[in-house]
């Protein structure tokens, strides 16, 4: 295998934020000049800033937290697709693609280009449909290079129910655009925070066959 790629947002103080989110910002509490021995800072955000998973709880009441989640769902082979020439994503799109049985996680590369300082007005439209598709081909983890599966102004989230109904987790705001498309190992880990309904991850991928083992240029 080739080298690890960290396909994460930086997380800094220009990052965009869901609109009347909670922006994230990292600030030092005490210096090492105050302190004599350390420096010591602090962040605050939203668990949904930046590159991203969410827990059912995000969007279901009676839904699993982040410390109920099984930590072997985003460690793993994956395959990263390119379906950057469709604006709406849907069971039919992805019935041209093929890959590997064992590969059980799946990354849109998408239309929409990776821009951590921006937060877009529109997304690419993921059809719900794509879930029960997805779920036949034993797939239970989905990552898009959006901020989220489903519109931003959205309020029902079908795309999000459709996911947890067929049994599929959800990651977000993955950084594609230097990616190829292939099939990688996959490292995503949530951090442990009891209750919580999303986490921030650091993503990276590291390539399984010598031919994806470059970015795109």
């Amino acid at each position: 295998m080739g080298e690890w790629i960290d396909i994460s947002q930086p997380l800094t103080d220009k990052i965009a934020h869901w609109p009347g989110d909670k922006p994230f910002s990292y600030s030092l509490t005490a210096s090492k000049q105050e302190t004599k021995s350390v420096n010591i800072g602090q962040i605050t955000t939203s668990l949904h800033t930046g590159t991203h998973i969410d827990a059912p709880f995000h969007f279901d009441s009676n839904g699993k937290t982040i410390e109920q989640l099984d930590i072997n769902l985003y460690i793993g082979k994956s395959v990263v697709i390119d379906v950057s020439q469709a604006n709406t994503i849907t069971a039919e799109v992805l019935s041209q693609y093929h890959w590997p049985s064992e590969i059980n996680r799946v990354l849109l590369r998408t239309s929409l280009p990776n821009n951590p300082e921006r937060f877009p007005d529109v997304l690419p439209n993921l059809d719900p449909n794509i879930a029960p598709y997805l779920q036949r081909l034993g797939v239970f983890l989905l990552g898009v290079d959006m901020p989220s599966v489903d519109a931003p102004d959205s309020k029902d989230l079908v795309t999000h129910h459709a996911l947890q109904d067929h049994g599929i987790h959800i990651l977000e705001n993955i950084m594609l655009d230097q990616i190829k498309p292939g099939e990688y190992e996959l490292i995503a880990l949530p951090l442990h925070i009891h209750g919580a309904d999303g986490s921030p991850v650091r993503a990276a991928l590291c390539p399984i066959n010598k031919e994806d083992a470059q970015h795109d240029k």
